[in-house]
């Protein structure tokens, strides 16, 4: 009797196309370096996605150039530019346009993927922190720091120059609700889950102060 030949066939892989599988390296990797920071190994990586090392370097030919990708897709791509155009609406009161813009930005900042790759650039020393530290001095805190002169009927920044002790008094504001999400997120400490009463009460006591801080004149040191 005959003996019936059993074939084996291999799987093959999925062949897409290569814009979708660009985006695919690209979602994979910021989940692999969210986990294990940079020092992840592009080896691990392809693994995890199922394709070769050679097949990923072919879409992005150094380490560098996919990190950097990461940092663009986590970081930059997600800003809304319309948020510094709602902090200068002046129709509205400035306590609710700061409430605003500290709620949207949440929505984008405090998640898993985003603090973490942001915690393990900056440990690496990546440049990318420094510029995204820029920007959102310069496209965000500014303005809203003029927009708290004009509250407080002071003279604009054109008028008087922003000062470094100014800004470093928003970047109180700012840091403190990142570290809100650093706390929830990393260190899965016990917060008030109530986003909105935390981001009202911070914005209170933020204007409040800064008053005192002015002291009707921005020249003070």
């Amino acid at each position: 009797m005959a003996k019936l030949k059993v074939v084996k066939r291999q799987a093959k892989r999925r062949r897409l196309e290569p814009k979708v599988r660009e985006q695919q390296i690209v979602e994979e990797a910021i989940q692999f370096f969210a986990e294990v920071g940079f020092t992840g190994r592009t080896r691990e990586l392809a693994k995890r996605i199922g394709i070769t090392q050679p097949l990923l370097y072919r879409y992005f030919p150094t380490k560098e150039e996919l990190i950097d990708r990461v940092f663009d897709e986590v970081f930059i791509r997600p800003l809304d530019r319309n948020w510094a155009e709602r902090i200068v609406d002046r129709s509205k009161p400035l306590d609710e346009r700061l409430k605003a813009f500290y709620l949207d930005y949440a929505k984008t900042v405090h998640r898993y993927e985003w603090i973490r790759i942001y915690m393990f650039s900056g440990l690496m020393g990546n440049p990318v922190n420094r510029r995204y530290i820029r920007m959102i001095e310069d496209e965000f805190l500014k303005p809203i720091c003029a927009e708290v002169r004009h509250h407080c009927n002071l003279p604009s920044a054109e008028v008087v120059p922003i000062k470094d002790m100014e800004l470093e008094q928003f970047w109180i504001l700012h840091g403190g609700l990142f570290y809100y999400a650093v706390r929830k997120n990393i260190f899965h400490s016990r917060v008030d889950n109530d986003y909105l009463k935390v981001v009202t009460m911070a914005i209170q006591i933020f204007l409040e102060g800064i008053k005192t801080s002015y002291n009707g004149d921005v020249n003070n040191e």
